[in-house]
C-alpha cells in the first residue's frame, strides 16, 4: 500500500515540475516581458523603438504612426537608434490620454 502511495507522490511531483517548467519556457524567446513591471526603479530604462508597441500595448504599425504623428514624444537618438525613456514615455502617455 505505501509502495503505491510513493508512486502517486512521485507522479504528482513530476506533473507539477512539468507544469512549472512549461510555464517558464512559454516566454523563453521573449524574455523582455519582465521589463514591463511598474517598478519606480526602472523608470530610467530605455526602450528601443521596436519595443514601444509592446510597452504601450498596441500593434507595431499603430506605434509607428503614433511616433510619426506626435514628434514631441520623448525620445533619444544614440548612434542612429531611437530609444524612449520608459518613465518619460509613461508620463507622456498619461498626459496625451487626457
Amino acid at each position: 500500500m505505501s509502495f503505491e502511495l510513493n508512486f502517486i507522490w512521485i507522479g504528482l511531483g513530476i506533473a507539477a515540475a512539468g507544469y512549472f517548467i512549461g510555464n517558464g519556457l512559454r516566454n523563453f524567446k521573449n524574455p523582455i516581458l519582465g521589463m514591463w513591471d511598474d517598478d519606480e526603479d526602472d523608470d530610467h530604462r530605455l526602450l528601443k523603438d521596436s519595443m514601444v508597441h509592446q510597452f504601450i500595448g498596441i500593434p507595431k504599425t499603430d506605434a509607428e504612426k503614433l511616433v510619426e504623428e506626435y514628434p514631441d514624444i520623448p525620445h533619444l537618438v544614440i548612434n542612429g537608434t531611437v530609444y524612449y525613456p520608459k518613465g518619460k514615455l509613461r508620463e507622456w502617455l498619461a498626459r496625451a490620454g487626457k
